[in-house]
């Protein structure tokens, strides 16, 4: 997941920063309300905007509703000290989805941004294309060439992820963490054991390669799979 801190204290930015890197996330931080609003509108294609409401330049509550006016969608976080009902409605009408007031548990900020980027992917629905391959995720349905494949359901979700991002590395840190909220350790095969397994249904039976490892570093599908070579069919 990519998220965009918007915070101007330095001390909390750090913080911010240092602790959504540990479960993986990228993290960009800006310190001001205009850098956030080009950031936002730049393309970096952030999962999740975390705005600080009382930002130098432009106040988080008006970066997002400037970034709402121009359509762009990507679900806002708004820190705030502000604790009156009407500061709150004030933030949700101007298209922030959620708000968590300072001081604030880190371990509930992570799970609100993780629920928000679940939320958002929810909501569309539409099927992913990567060549032949089709994945429905309203359906929970994946054929390739017109042939129904049967995954589990962690394969499903590794492959929506994947398709999600095409043409984009993919990090073992952020298929842990939203494909299995990152409750499993990191040093363990379970995401190798899964993506051959994946493998062995969407690719090795149709002749081609849709997945890319990149060593060390995660996977990626590529818009237009190429042919696997004839004497390494799992690559």
């Amino acid at each position: 997941m990519k998220v965009l801190v918007a915070e101007d204290e330095p001390r909390l930015a750090a913080l911010l920063e240092q602790s959504l890197a540990e479960v993986g996330w990228e993290v960009d931080v800006v310190t001001d309300g205009r850098a956030a609003y080009g950031a936002a509108l730049g393309d970096a294609a952030y999962d999740v905007l975390l705005l600080d409401w009382m930002l130098p330049g432009l106040e988080g509550v008006t970066v997002c509703r400037r970034l709402r006016e121009v359509g762009v969608r990507t679900p806002v976080l708004m820190l705030t000290a502000r604790t009156t009902v009407p500061d709150r409605v004030v933030g949700l009408e101007a298209g922030a989805d959620d708000y968590l007031l300072k001081p604030f548990d880190l371990d509930e900020l992570i799970a609100r941004l993780r629920a928000l980027r679940r939320r958002a992917v929810g909501d569309d629905d539409q099927p992913l294309r990567v060549g032949d391959l089709v994945l429905d995720p309203a359906a929970r349905r994946t054929t390739r060439g017109g042939v129904e494949i049967e995954l589990s359901a962690r394969e499903f979700d590794i492959l929506r992820l994947l398709m999600e991002r095409t043409g984009r590395l993919v990090t073992r840190f952020t298929i842990l963490d939203e494909v299995w909220d990152g409750d499993t350790d990191l040093k363990s095969n379970v995401i190798d054991v899964h993506v051959a397994s994946l493998r062995s249904k969407i690719d090795r039976p149709f002749g081609t390669s849709t997945i890319t490892t990149l060593r060390g570093a995660g996977y990626r599908i590529d818009p237009a799979p190429a042919a696997a070579p004839a004497d390494d069919p799992a690559s």
